[in-house]
């Protein structure tokens, strides 16, 4: 509108509704008009409007009238709304002018007459615009408003154009009085001066684009309104740098480090934010800003503490007890002791990534888990160049900024499934990480600086070390973890699975107890592994099974029928068996169950079903060529039966059960070894003949033929297995065995021997023939499992033999043979 102008609003207005900001007199806002009543108020008067009376409209802020659509809506009066006389197709009503613009453009003597608050107003405004930089359009379109615009129109149009919040525009909107409307605005515009300081005090002077970074938007002139104008907000972005540049300078990081962020938030000062290496540099500064460069925690010493801690949470495993309380014990001789690198290697569910968890609350350490199974890029290992779209740092980096300490407890679990594909071996990555002479130089790809990692203790987990590369195995402190023994699943599952399971399942002790005696069942008839995940797992089947008869049982108990019935009348006064019945039985859900119901053999069959092992060895020996052999698999120790026989033919050996080339030549060994000693043993074939392959064909089964085998330690068990099909004699039912055999008859040593004396243990068996220089091994087995057996230790083939067959298997001398002919 012109300044000249004198425009008197109508006393009845209509009313736009709006809440996306408070239009002041002077200046214009661009309001969404996509509600029903502001679009009929649009159409109706400012689209089909003819005068200029009838396109004035009245617009009230801080009213929920949602809309999407924008017009641009100049002021021109303050007014008060008297009475609201109809509210559709669009809100009318009856208001009162508060100000005219005209009257300020009438007076030639104002600034005598506002006095010092003008003045002081006007001198704020002045510097305020020439902080800035004029060659902006708006910028010198807003400095010649100050110098046309009357001093009374001043403080509406500047409370629009800088950086205000809606509810101070409001006080501005409400402050009828000029005087009171000067004193409330020059705060704002002292505030926005001390901004600009600050601002420029933070950046360096750069070129005149450098100026533009202020919250203005261009001041718009409409209708011919002078001081019509919008409020830009100030680039977030810009307080968003300063912040990061001033936590970068006062991070702890190394020298290095700190000269590539200072160069990178160079970089990203004058890098426009619609480019994409923007985004991507910032998010590596705060990458940078957040990893924990100097920061760590406190280590617990405390040995008999932490003894204690690792005594609860876990039974047995002493290896891995002693080797974390050695590294306590050094740590308090030497602070600045290197993390040591262990690799725990055992079969599944003995628990080795529940021992690494209890390894970092001894130590009081953060604890991250990093799953290496089926990881076949090294860029997981590594990170990412930061030239490739969507790069991100490498695991152990994430890691770090995760646990936001440099000394955390890092569990790389399964690190014997890693793969290879075409982006790289990830083992060979894990290389410099599990290195302790090379990880305090670490450099992540995306990083691309060097971190230290000689603070952090790394744990690996294996099932077998087979898999894992010589160069990566060569770097790991290997501490094998065995499975258990019977016993020891006893005492793991009443200390920890049945209460566990009890929790899980809201059952107490005094609704359920599961004696050892079948707990014990459990062990030998329902599960046969190292571990106890399906130990677990089991006890898990009967808490549920209990669970619904107590929830039935207290259904019963609840019903009104049977509110006053006492609990003499309603227990089962039945036998011991009957009561395990009641579990599965449903004539006896009618009642509720005594507690605590007691888990026996008879409720295990009702639960579990039928039992799935059975003890099945000496039925399977019953008659000659069969033999017991004990194999170790990454999943423990296993017994094997290794099956012969014999048949007319052309001499062929037949080995079928699925073998490795290992495992066959075993076999060759075998059978060569006894034609070799064929007179010395009296072997025969079925035709009498010395030579066991005279017109005999020979068949070697190893059963559970879809499981692979392979290895060398069925060397002796082969050939016992042999000397019984041409010998004729049954071989001990209680006897098991294992060893490598040479073409010389020798014993050699072989591996897993705790595994597989802990397998056929759980099997029953009495007597384990071992390479005599495996006896080493049998001091890591408990002594309650080396009193329930017989160890022989045989250096030959000859003791091998004694030890397997009843009176041994005697050697016929030349000179027998000669009396015997006499």
């Amino acid at each position: 509108m012109a300044s000249g102008s004198a425009i008197q609003i109508p006393s009845r207005l209509p009313l736009l509704l709006t809440h996306e900001g408070v239009l002041l007199p002077g200046s214009t806002m661009r309001s969404s008009v996509d509600s029903p009543r502001n679009m009929q108020l649009v159409r109706s008067r400012l689209l089909k409007g003819t005068s200029l009376k009838s396109t004035i409209i009245g617009v009230v802020p801080n009213t929920s009238d949602p809309a999407s659509d924008c017009d641009e809506l100049p002021s021109l009066h303050r007014f008060q709304i008297l009475q609201l006389l109809k509210e559709k197709p669009y809100p009318i009503a009856e208001v009162e002018q508060l100000d005219r613009l005209e009257q300020f453009t009438n007076q030639t003597n104002s600034e005598e007459e506002l006095g010092e608050l003008s003045e002081q107003f006007y001198k704020y405004a002045v510097q305020l615009v020439e902080m800035l930089d004029m060659s902006v359009p708006a910028v010198a379109k807003l400095r010649r408003l100050l110098d046309n615009l009357p001093r009374e129109a001043l403080p509406d149009v500047l409370t629009s154009i800088i950086r205000t919040s809606n509810q101070e525009k409001l006080q501005i909107l409400d402050a009828v009085s000029l005087e009171e409307r000067f004193k409330m605005t020059i705060p704002l515009l002292v505030r926005q001066i001390e901004g600009l300081k600050l601002l420029q005090k933070t950046r360096k002077r750069k070129q005149d684009d450098d100026k533009r970074v202020v919250a203005i938007r261009p001041v718009r002139r409409i209708n011919h309104v002078p001081g019509t104008a919008e409020i830009e907000e100030e680039d977030e972005d810009h307080d968003d740098i300063v912040m990061l540049e001033k936590k970068i300078k006062t991070s702890s990081m190394p020298e290095q480090a700190l000269k590539v962020c200072v160069k990178e938030i160079k970089r990203l000062k004058k890098m426009p934010q619609s480019m994409p290496e923007y985004a991507l540099t910032r998010n590596y500064l705060e990458l940078m800003v957040e990893l924990p460069w100097n920061k760590s925690t406190k280590d617990r010493l405390d040995i008999r503490a932490a003894r204690i801690l690792l005594d609860n949470d876990h039974y047995a495993m002493e290896k891995l007890k002693k080797r974390v309380l050695e590294y306590l014990a050094v740590r308090q001789l030497k602070n600045n002791l290197k993390g040591p690198i262990l690799c725990f290697v055992g079969p599944p569910g003995v628990g080795k990534t529940s021992v690494g968890r209890s390894v970092a609350k001894t130590l009081g350490r953060e604890f991250h888990r990093i799953a290496l199974g089926g990881v076949c890029d090294q860029s997981d290992i590594r990170g990412h160049r930061r030239t490739y779209v969507g790069s991100m740092p490498g695991r152990i980096i994430n890691g770090l900024k995760t646990v936001g300490v440099n000394n955390p407890v890092f569990l790389l679990d399964e690190v014997d499934k890693l793969g290879k594909s075409l982006q790289g071996d990830p083992a060979a990555a894990l290389l410099e990480v599990l290195d302790p002479e090379q990880n305090h130089n670490f450099t992540d790809h995306y990083l691309n600086v060097a971190f230290d990692l000689s603070q952090v203790l790394f744990i690996a987990t294996a099932n077998t070390t087979a898999t894992i590369p010589p160069a990566l195995l060569d770097r790991m402190e290997v501490i094998q973890v065995p499975g258990y023994t019977q016993e020891e699943k006893i005492e793991i599952a009443h200390r920890h699975l049945i209460p566990k399971q009890l929790e899980q399942h809201g059952l107490t002790p005094q609704q359920i107890q599961i004696p050892q005696v079948t707990t014990l069942d459990i062990i030998t008839r329902y599960t046969r592994e190292a571990g106890v995940r399906s130990l677990d797992r089991k006890f898990g089947a009967i808490c549920r099974a209990v669970a619904v008869k107590v929830a039935e049982g207290h259904h019963k108990e609840t019903k009104p029928d049977r509110s006053e019935v006492t609990e003499e009348d309603c227990r089962e006064h039945v036998t011991e068996d009957a009561k395990t019945e009641s579990i599965s039985d449903a004539p006896d859900l009618a009642l509720p169950p005594e507690m605590p119901i007691l888990i026996d053999f008879h409720a295990l069959k009702d639960i579990l079903g039928p039992p799935m092992y059975e003890m099945e060895v000496s039925e399977r020996l019953n008659q000659p060529g069969v033999a017991i052999g004990l194999a170790w698999t990454p999943l423990g120790g296993e017994i094997m039966f290794v099956e012969a026989s014999q048949m007319d033919g052309e001499g062929q050996l037949t080995l079928t059960g699925q073998l490795g080339d290992v495992m066959k030549e075993s076999a060759h060994l075998a059978i060569s070894w006894l034609r070799s000693n064929a007179k010395k043993y009296q072997l025969t074939n079925a035709s009498g003949s010395f030579d066991l392959l005279d017109n005999t064909d020979i068949h070697l089964h190893f059963p559970a033929g879809a499981v692979t085998k392979d290895g060398p330690s069925a060397g002796v068990t082969i050939v016992t297995c042999l000397a019984s099909l041409f010998s004729g004699r049954l071989v001990r039912s209680d006897v098991a065995m294992t060893g490598e055999i040479t073409l010389r008859g020798l014993v050699l040593p072989v591996g897993g021997i705790k595994d597989k004396v802990l397998a056929a243990h759980r099997t029953g068996l009495k007597r384990i023939i071992i390479p005599q220089r495996n006896e080493k091994d049998l001091e890591e087995i408990a002594m309650n499992v080396r009193q329930d057996l017989n160890f022989v230790m045989a250096s030959c083939l000859d003791e091998v033999l004694n030890a397997a067959f009843d009176g041994g298997f005697s050697v016929k001398t030349g000179l027998e043979q000669l009396n015997s002919k006499l």
